[in-house]
């Protein structure tokens, strides 16, 4: 499966969702995040059936120059979390959005995803714009 990252919705705070028929929502942070963060050498994950909330911290992830929260884009429960990462964390700079995902969560509220930011919204606020 790979994932086109314009088909995405984004929060402010740079971590993505992808939303399946089923209302199982992946999720990942951005390529941009990634960059901003550049050198990664540890990422804290969730466990599976924690109970996470829209703009939440659900985990961290630490580059060689700042420890950074994760914050969960929808709310529900984590029903998997890509546990090889924490030791893979390079494929964060290579593959974001398909290998590089973090978790996925069974969705409570998925209109909460109307409410988060499509691509181009996105890159505008990367942009500074």
């Amino acid at each position: 499966m790979t994932i086109d990252p314009k088909t995405l919705r984004y929060a402010s705070t740079h971590e993505w969702v992808s939303v399946d028929s089923d209302n199982i929502g992946t999720v990942g942070i951005s390529a941009f995040a990634v960059e901003e963060l550049t050198d990664l050498v540890f990422m804290a994950l969730p466990q599976v059936g924690t109970k996470v909330g829209a703009g939440e911290e659900f985990g961290e992830v630490e580059s060689v120059k700042a420890v950074s929260p994760l914050y969960s884009p929808v709310s529900g429960e984590v029903i998997e979390t890509h546990t090889s990462l924490p030791d893979q964390l390079d494929i964060l700079g290579t593959d974001p959005y398909t290998k590089g995902w973090i978790m996925k969560v069974r969705l409570s509220s998925p209109s909460e995803v109307d409410a988060l930011l499509d691509y181009d919204s996105y890159q505008k606020q990367c942009s500074g714009q």
